[in-house]
């Protein structure tokens, strides 16, 4: 009777460790089963993000430059982990490399390479220096000055050597005697023929006389 008692008590110490130990590996087993591990390259930085790990055990990163430096090292984190840092300059593709050590299991670690190309420099162009417009001066208005015509020079007449004419210096013609083509020239004229006809006359008058005697 005794030995029926002690073995059922046996019995329930058994099955209560073993229920507990199946309570703790569950829980224990619970948050292990994420594990979200998100990380990226572009050609000048590199970004992690760990999320959904055990935190009750220990967890390791290590984030390089395959062959390079050690970007960044953490032996021990929790649950999560975040990490965002400039790569160095390369003119040649490189690798990272990226280890995560789970401390609930090789499964949730990681071991990877991620390559980051080179950036693109834009060309390069010389700097263009703006163009300062001359000042502007304002314009002055242009007078013009008067123009004077030039001095007109008399029209010289041809000199010809006209022929001088005397003056008459008999009492008939008086004060009339003027040189070159006078008014009184035909008055002369006309002077001269009665004279001349007066003469005629009195010559065939005298010549009737004559013939008479």
């Amino acid at each position: 009777m005794q030995m029926t008692r002690q073995g059922r008590r046996r019995s329930g110490v058994i099955a209560g460790a073993g229920m507990a130990a199946l309570i703790g590996s569950a829980v224990l087993a619970a948050p292990a089963s994420a594990h979200n591990s998100d990380w990226s390259v572009t050609c000048s930085s590199v970004s992690v993000h760990l999320t959904a790990y055990n935190g009750r055990v220990t967890n390791s990163v290590t984030l390089s430059v395959d062959g390079g430096a050690v970007l960044t090292q953490q032996n021990s984190f929790g649950d999560h982990f975040d990490f965002t840092g400039a790569l160095p300059e390369h003119t040649a593709a490189i690798k990272v490399h990226l280890v995560v050590t789970a401390g609930d299991g090789k499964q949730y670690s990681r071991d990877e390479y991620k390559t980051s190309e080179p950036c693109e420099k834009p060309p390069t162009t010389p700097p263009t220096t703006p163009s300062t417009p001359p000042p502007t001066t304002p314009a002055t208005p242009t007078t013009s000055a008067p123009t004077t015509p030039p001095p007109t020079t008399p029209a010289t007449t041809p000199t010809t050597n006209a022929p001088v004419v005397q003056a008459s210096t008999s009492p008939a013609s008086g004060d009339l005697a003027e040189t070159g083509s006078s008014s009184a020239t035909p008055m002369i004229a006309g002077i001269a023929a009665a004279v001349v006809a007066a003469g005629a006359g009195l010559l065939v008058l005298n010549r009737r006389r004559g013939t008479h005697r």
